[in-house]
């Protein structure tokens, strides 16, 4: 199993930017999708998850600025940051719970950038 995130990168304050993370190998199924983040010298903390149902869960810091939404299909996780703020800047990992074979466990995508200039 691989989870393959994409659509970092450099943004003003205000700007927006859409993430996406695809889980791909052998999976029976996926529960709970999501987005972590981790800032220079701060702890990793959860910004939003995702149930297979689509219940959502966000950080109170994020919260009416990002959306997250998937695409069971595709087993594909996705967050909208919009009026994105400095204070967003971090290396954002997505997750996914996989089910696969007999065997369930969280599985991270590699990390992609996000850099928010005021």
């Amino acid at each position: 199993v691989q989870l393959q995130a994409c659509g970092g990168g450099l943004v003003q304050a205000g700007g927006s930017l859409r993430l996406s993370c695809a889980a791909s190998g052998s999976i029976f199924s996926i529960n709970s999708m999501g987005w972590y983040r981790q800032a220079p010298g701060k702890q990793r903390e959860l910004v939003a998850a995702i149930t297979s149902g689509g219940s959502t869960q966000y950080a109170d810091l994020v919260k009416g600025r990002f959306t997250i939404s998937r695409d069971n299909a595709k087993n594909t996780v996705y967050l909208q940051m919009n009026s994105l703020k400095v204070e967003d800047t971090a290396v954002y990992y997505c997750y996914a719970d996989i089910l696969s074979a007999s065997i369930s466990r969280v599985w991270w995508g590699q990390g992609t950038q996000v850099t928010v200039s005021s």
